[in-house]
């Protein structure tokens, strides 16, 4: 009887949890692959792709700012940034692999191989360097999609020399399709305030989605809380270390770009006209609020795990008591049971007509006894 109690509390709490992750799925994360052994040793100075190869053709592609109407323009060779030179310009590079192409802009827009180089591995950390032409910055973006479930990461890398803006992207992808609406909408205030502002505008647009995909992911990890407290299950500890596991992916990408933009609001760049310093101050408070909320959802999971034990514990508890209820219970029928079991002649109730029927209403008078007494002491 006292297994069968047991087992119909297990089944019970396993048809709840059910749909607690029916209602609390975790993200898909890609991850950016760390420096290959082939790589190992090679100069600063080599134009050489050191990630995997996750576009088949290169795609460059040109936003005049300086036009009327700015018009993104798909080019075929470098020969062609000929005709724009002079104008505000937005080169976007979708590939890093070739290699070839690399060398072109560095005899075409004077770019140092070294910064291509670092351009040319997607595993780098995000950092920002000024060189003798321009200032260069390297953030890891983020993109949700929520039709798989997934997050795609990619490296970025933003170029700031003069009136070109250049970056370079592993893929093509819709993350800056925002930035380019208002580039056709409003590109007098870009062309005002130069290519510097239209890096801001990038920057901002990953932050933006730092703390959107953490939202995504804060709304599921607060789902868990409610449904725990019922119904604890060694499931929900598995879910519990996923999304542990998810921030801490995270913040393997958003702790380092907030060391960048630090670096990038105090390093007092030629390259950044005064006007949009406090931009890229804006960009300073928004990458703290996603750090800010990396951390929070970190403490809430801890506090989620601490529920989790304690909510264990308390049920291991309250079956405990339970089976310990109807242990005692069973004492003294048990106890009667062994005495008239006993092999002796002389026992005078053995010949008792209806002495059988006596013990079994002696027994259940004591068991629903014993039970009414365990109620009002609320035992169980």
């Amino acid at each position: 009887m006292t297994i069968a109690i047991f087992i119909w509390l297990q089944k019970k709490s396993y048809i709840a949890i059910s749909f607690v992750f029916t209602h609390c799925k975790s993200l898909i994360m890609a991850k950016i692959p760390l420096k290959r052994q082939e790589d190992i040793g090679l100069s600063p100075y080599d134009l050489k792709f050191r990630g995997q190869h996750r576009s088949k053709e290169v795609q460059m592609t040109v936003f005049d700012i300086n036009a009327e109407d700015a018009q993104e323009i798909i080019i075929h060779s470098v020969e062609e940034l000929k005709s724009y030179q002079g104008k505000l310009i937005w080169l976007n590079i979708d590939g890093l692999h070739n290699e070839t192409l690399m060398r072109e802009l560095i005899n075409s827009l004077q770019i140092p191989a070294e910064i291509l180089s670092d351009v040319m591995e997607p595993g780098t950390r995000p950092q920002t360097e000024e060189f003798d032409d321009g200032l260069f910055v390297s953030i890891k973006m983020m993109q949700f999609d929520e039709s798989m479930n997934q997050v795609s990461i990619d490296n970025l890398s933003i170029i700031v020399m003069g009136n070109w803006l250049i970056t370079f992207q592993e893929e093509q992808n819709s993350l800056f399709n925002p930035v380019k609406e208002r580039l056709k909408k409003h590109n007098k205030r870009f062309r005002d305030l130069g290519a510097d502002y239209v890096a801001f505008a990038l920057l901002d647009v990953v932050i933006d989605n730092y703390i959107f995909i953490l939202g995504v992911l804060g709304e599921r990890i607060e789902e868990l809380e409610n449904k725990m407290v019922l119904n604890p299950d060694r499931d929900l500890l598995k879910t519990i270390n996923l999304f542990k596991r998810q921030l801490t992916d995270l913040g393997r990408y958003i702790k380092p770009a907030r060391e960048m933009i630090t670096s990038l609001v105090k390093m007092d760049s030629y390259f950044i006209d005064e006007r949009n310093y406090k931009h890229f101050k804006e960009l300073h408070d928004n990458i703290n609020q996603a750090v800010e909320l990396l951390d929070y959802y970190h403490e809430v999971l801890y506090d989620e795990l601490n529920i989790y034990h304690s909510s264990m514990s308390t049920r291991l508890n309250d079956i405990m008591a339970l089976l310990t209820v109807f242990s005692v219970v069973f004492i003294p029928i048990t106890f009667i049971v062994g005495v008239y079991g006993m092999n002796f002649d002389n026992m005078p109730e053995l010949h008792i007509r209806h002495g059988y029927f006596i013990v079994w209403g002696v027994m259940l008078i004591i068991a629903v006894g014993m039970l009414l007494y365990f109620k009002r002491k609320k035992w169980f």
